[in-house]
């Protein structure tokens, strides 16, 4: 069962979309925001694995909000402007359906996300300590106007700088706002290794 929260300005497609997913019982959705600042309360308090994002909203938009989380979930966005498509992709999102949302796409998007878990769970480790991330766990990561979610597991390594640290991945080695002792504290150590001052490895 998937634990679902839907973000969106326009309580019509809110409706709308609980209609769809009300043929999809693997789907429950138990939660609803109208902007980004109920969406992150949404999110840190019901904890969902998938949230259907619109991107255009008063105030922050979908991209700005999924800045401002520590640890993501799942993103399937839903919006009404195609141009913003190869933007949700290099944030890894899951899928990008267009407005009005057809019950196909809904279910390839869907089939995706069993994928996608189906892969975490078979890296899980039963008893790993609250508030750690594993390494399937992703990050949000901004540098200037590109952005990304990344899985920890693909992070080479983070390399300290002042009080960021930068986030080495693929060709990428953007900064973020967090210092090396507070990564250390939330990456498993049986996974990254603090080889020195300024240097926390992916073993």
């Amino acid at each position: 069962m998937h634990k679902a929260i839907i973000i969106d300005d326009e309580r019509l497609a809110r409706n709308e979309l609980k209609k769809l997913l009300s043929d999809f019982p693997e789907v429950e959705v138990i939660g609803e925001a109208a902007n980004a600042a109920e969406g992150i309360e949404k999110i840190e308090s019901l904890m969902p694995d998938l949230i259907f994002l619109d991107i255009q909203m008063p105030g922050k938009t979908g991209f700005d909000m999924l800045m401002e989380l520590e640890k993501a979930p799942h993103v399937i966005f839903t919006t009404a402007y195609d141009e913003f498509a190869l933007k949700a992709f290099e944030v890894n999102a899951l899928d990008y359906l267009m407005k009005p949302v057809e019950p196909k796409r809904l279910a390839d998007a869907l089939h995706k996300m069993q994928l996608a878990e189906e892969k975490e769970l078979a890296a899980a480790m039963a008893g790993s300590h609250r508030g750690m991330l594993s390494e399937n766990d992703q990050v949000f990561v901004k540098d200037g106007e590109r952005c990304w979610f990344v899985k920890l597991s693909e992070v080479r390594l983070f390399e300290s700088v002042g009080n960021y640290a930068k986030v080495y991945f693929g060709p990428n080695k953007p900064l973020i706002l967090k210092s090396l002792n507070a990564l250390e504290d939330r990456l498993d150590d049986k996974i990254f290794f603090r080889a020195n001052r300024k240097h926390i490895v992916n073993m």
